[in-house]
């Protein structure tokens, strides 16, 4: 139990890092960081939502889950900025 959450944050770190370089927010590292843990959540939620497995371990396919969800949780939240 103990070892998933620290894949989840480790992976979602590199994946908020990542999702910050592919979309070019310029958020900051603890933002991007933040995002990459929420997002990876997430993709793990859609990966679901899909039939596919989710953040499933220290592998690069779990990597992949995080930053799908990073990027697109990323989008949201820019989509929710520019509309306010």
């Amino acid at each position: 139990m103990l070892i998933n959450i620290i894949v989840w944050l480790i992976f979602g770190g590199l994946a908020g890092w990542l999702a910050g370089f592919l979309t070019g927010a310029k958020d900051g590292i603890v933002t991007n960081i933040i995002v990459g843990i929420v997002g990876a959540f997430l993709g793990g939620f859609l990966m679901n939502l899909l039939g596919q497995g989710g953040v499933s371990g220290f592998n690069i396919y779990s990597l992949i889950v995080a930053i799908i969800g990073a990027v697109v949780l990323t989008l949201i939240l820019r989509a929710f900025n520019r509309s306010r």
